[in-house]
């Protein structure tokens, strides 16, 4: 079996296509859910790669589907809170860029978890302070923490489900936001010296996939109640954060 399919490596034709689909699944995921398609891609994706080539593929994949719905739900997003998001990500961006190396993983992906829980199960706590530097400060988490462990939607959903008024406010406005995150991280990634061009039409294919399933997600949540969305969106996020503590913690799941 030809282990370097399109010359991708390590990467056979199964293994190309299947991560092409899973692409799109989990795009589809992400809209109905609100937040889980991220986590559940660097899952996978861990378990096939080394984290030098996971969490930066994680990162373009992601920073694809997300983009696409912004203009797929461009009218629902919350412009507002874009761009102390982006001043808090730039720094966080660049702090996790200079100590990439310094710090354990398992205790990032513990009070990752242990602040989403907090966020998800004490709204109030999401709406300290203004709005403008709560983002702000989401930002600079949120990217900081993204060079590590990359999939930190689980932490920036809660404050978007607080300000949202409606699930394709929410989907739309934390779409924008993580596609913020991916494309400042890939930044960061760029000066710690990642190289992925041998990946790349694996990129292309997961990316395209991506696409098209955040475009039927973004028409099939008009049909989803919005009960049902949010009741969803707030059991995932709890499995999420609880998956990511006993991660921390050493315990097998």
């Amino acid at each position: 079996m030809e282990s370097a399919f399109l010359g991708v490596p390590d990467v056979n034709v199964w293994l190309f296509f299947g991560l092409t689909v899973f692409a799109a699944f989990t795009a589809f995921v992400g809209i109905a859910t609100g937040a889980a398609g991220g986590l559940l891609m660097m899952v996978t994706l861990a378990t096939i790669f080394p984290p030098v080539i996971s969490i930066p593929l994680h990162t373009v994949v992601q920073m694809g589907g997300n983009t696409s719905r912004i203009f797929f739900m461009w009218k629902y997003v919350m412009w507002p809170v874009l761009l102390p998001f982006i001043l808090g990500g730039i720094f966080g961006g660049i702090l996790g860029a200079n100590i990439f190396i310094s710090l354990p993983i398992a205790v990032l992906q513990g009070l990752l978890g242990l602040f989403v829980l907090i966020f998800l199960w004490m709204p109030s706590m999401s709406q300290i302070g203004g709005r403008q530097s709560r983002f702000a400060i989401v930002g600079f988490f949120a990217t900081f923490l993204g060079v590590f462990v990359s999939a930190t939607g689980t932490l920036v959903a809660p404050f978007v489900a607080a300000e949202a008024a409606d699930r394709r406010n929410h989907v739309a406005t934390f779409s924008t936001l993580m596609a913020i995150v991916h494309v400042l991280k890939l930044i960061a990634f760029g000066f710690l010296g990642f190289a992925l061009a041998a990946y790349l039409p694996l990129m292309l294919a997961m990316v395209a996939s991506a696409i098209a399933a955040s475009y039927v997600g973004s028409k099939a949540l008009n049909y989803m109640k919005e009960r049902s969305f949010r009741t969803i969106f707030k059991t995932i996020c709890t499995l999420l954060a609880l998956r990511l503590i006993w991660i921390a913690l050493g315990i097998e799941i």
